[in-house]
């Protein structure tokens, strides 16, 4: 009888740490998941942060382009969120993007690492950045030297449209326009005093992130 239950006893304990080392794999599978998932999102944020940066430096130069060039057709078209080529901005602003995603501790990709382009029909940079640390060791393999991948769009939404008067102002010269934004009094100006009067370029165009999958 006593030999009997000293041997079901060692035919168990085999089975018990089978188990266990099984519960660890799992548990530290779970933690490799867990960083992997972590490092996912961080790494999206750095996407986003970088595409925002693109676009709102795009959207600056687009208000100063509209405050040096004063003609009905730069105007609309800057309004637009293009240049007066009708075309997308230029890969400058993209400056902008590599910095943010630095400080996010990524970089953007090699090829696809930012690009201006268009969304529904508006101006749009899209960028793609990888995490500069892998996700490190696990028991999941590749994770080692693998690094966090993402993209994000940033769209630039035009605010204002721009009308003719075919008047000019009392003390200028040059033919008045009249610019209507949304959620701001309807600004009249001409040439010789757009300078001073305005607006910033958050209030003449927003920018936000969108989903373009």
């Amino acid at each position: 009888m006593f030999r009997r239950l000293n041997s079901d006893k060692g035919q168990a304990f085999p089975i018990y740490i089978t188990v266990v080392a099984g519960l660890l794999f799992l548990a530290f599978a779970y933690f490799a998941w867990g960083q992997a998932s972590v490092k996912r999102n961080d790494t999206q944020t750095a996407a986003d942060a970088a595409s925002l940066a693109a676009a709102q430096d795009a959207r600056d130069t687009l208000r100063t382009a509209m405050v040096d060039g004063l003609d009905m057709v730069t105007l609309q078209t800057l309004l637009d969120g293009k240049n007066p080529l009708s075309a997308p901005l230029t890969f400058k602003s993209c400056f902008e993007a590599g910095h943010l995603a630095d400080k996010n501790d990524a970089r953007t990709r090699l090829g696809d690492g930012c690009r201006p382009g268009e969304y529904r029909g508006q101006t749009a940079y899209y960028v793609s950045v990888e995490s500069k640390k892998p996700v490190g060791k696990s028991v999941i393999p590749a994770t080692e030297t693998r690094q966090g991948t993402a993209s994000a769009v940033a769209v630039i939404q035009p605010r204002c449209r721009v009308m003719p008067t075919g008047a000019s102002l009392p003390n200028g010269t040059d033919e008045a326009y009249l610019l209507v934004c949304d959620g701001r009094p309807d600004l009249l100006f001409d040439r010789m005093h757009v300078q001073e009067l305005f607006p910033r370029a958050s209030d003449l165009f927003s920018v936000h992130l969108v989903n373009a999958n």
